[in-house]
C-alpha cells in the first residue's frame, strides 16, 4: 500500500513553516505550484492564490490554530 499524504499541501517551510506552496494534492493528483499569484494574511492564518501547470487556478488557506490546510479551486 502506498502512504497516504495527510496533507493537501506540499509547502517549503524556512523561518517559519508554510512559508511557500509547492504543490497541491487535489482529487487523486499531485499538481505542482506554477506561480503564488497574490499572498495575504488573515488573522489565524495565511492565504494563498496559486496556479498550477495546467493553468487551473486555487485558494489556499493555512490555519495556524489547528495546524490544517484548506484548498478551494477557483
Amino acid at each position: 500500500m502506498g502512504e497516504v499524504n495527510p496533507d493537501p499541501v506540499e509547502c517549503h517551510s524556512g523561518y517559519e513553516y508554510a512559508e511557500r506552496p509547492l504543490a497541491i494534492h487535489w482529487e487523486g493528483e499531485r499538481l505542482e505550484i506554477e506561480a503564488i499569484e497574490d499572498r495575504w494574511r488573515i488573522p489565524g492564518g495565511k492565504c494563498f492564490r496559486v496556479r498550477v501547470r495546467d493553468g487551473r487556478r486555487f485558494e489556499l488557506f493555512y490555519g495556524e490554530l489547528y495546524d490544517e490546510w484548506r484548498v478551494n479551486p477557483l
